[in-house]
């Protein structure tokens, strides 16, 4: 098991061993910008992690101590698991990482430019119509259907660097269903859709969620870390509706959110097949719920 070491033996041990290796395991945008002095980089999130790091030299029974960012964040001991199984018999573990390095008031190279920060200028944003999805999930007791729905646009409004409205409009004239793509009974099953007998598509068009409430329940992308509250309104009916949803950037700096949810389709009015509503079904039967799995990403700002 790597031995765990603090910034003061870290000092030590690079005067001492002149060998010692300092793999800084974090992304390379976060190396650029900080990093301790002479340490090489190689992200321990990439696949090729091990193969990289032998390309560049690094030996297995050469000294090594892997850092991260800080002693919360588990970068550096998924490392150190990593390299011990690979066969490295001298693997230190600094697990304070450059935030421990820091506050000792320790030199460190790099630009030091904060990184994290929000991306976007408060504002509204429109959402990338191309990049963005809604997919649907309808299902009987042993049987089940999906597809698309289209959105007509939307938007997302930050306040002081965080999402606090916004809207997402649903075009249900551009309905499909992807489990029946190209098989005579697609367009039977979206016809039937589209009818009164579900969401009326033609005197209800369009569907539409607004939000004016959002509240961010964690600092820790990748989890449920927003609940929007709001309401959707299908099928003429308005009724509110709270999302929990993942949220955060990508890459290229468009806010993303991703959420999966289901909605009783029967408080909107649609209440074909349902055994809140009639007594014999057979085989018409279908569950009340119907699962939306939301996939939203803004574009550039929009002026005003």
């Amino acid at each position: 098991m790597a031995r765990i070491i603090s910034p003061q033996e870290l000092s030590r041990l690079r005067s001492q061993q002149p060998e010692l290796v300092i793999i800084d395991v974090r992304l390379p945008e976060e190396f650029d910008t900080g990093r301790l002095p002479d340490a090489v980089n190689q992200c321990v999130f990439e696949m090729v992690f091990l193969e990289e790091l032998l390309k560049k030299g690094v030996r297995r029974d050469q000294p090594v101590c892997v850092c991260g960012a800080a002693a919360d964040s588990h970068e550096a001991r998924m490392a150190a698991e990593k390299l011990e199984r690979a066969g490295f018999t001298k693997v230190l573990e600094f697990r304070g990482g450059l935030e421990a390095w820091t506050a000792l008031g320790n030199p460190v190279e790099g630009s030091s430019a904060p990184p994290g920060a929000s991306p976007l200028q408060d504002g509204r944003h429109a959402l990338d119509l191309a990049e963005s999805r809604v997919v649907w999930v309808g299902r009987n007791l042993v049987n089940k259907h999906w597809g698309h729905v289209a959105l007509a646009g939307g938007h997302v409004e930050f306040r002081a660097g965080n999402p606090a409205a916004g809207e997402a409009v649903l075009d249900m004239r551009r309905l499909t269903c992807s489990d029946l793509a190209g098989g005579n009974l697609h367009d039977v099953l979206i016809h039937h859709l589209e009818s009164d007998d579900f969401f009326d598509v033609a005197r209800f068009p369009e569907a539409r969620y607004a939000f004016e409430e959002v509240e961010i329940c964690s600092d820790k992308p990748g989890c449920r870390n927003l609940k929007l509250r709001g309401e959707l309104t299908l099928r003429g009916i308005t009724r509110p509706l709270a999302i929990e949803a993942a949220a955060g950037f990508t890459p290229e700096g468009k806010a993303a959110l991703q959420s999966s949810f289901t909605i009783d389709r029967t408080a909107w009015g649609v209440i074909y097949g349902s055994g809140k509503f009639f007594r014999k079904l057979a085989g018409h039967l279908v569950n009340d719920e119907i699962e939306l799995q939301l996939r939203l990403l803004t574009v550039e700002r929009v002026p005003g």
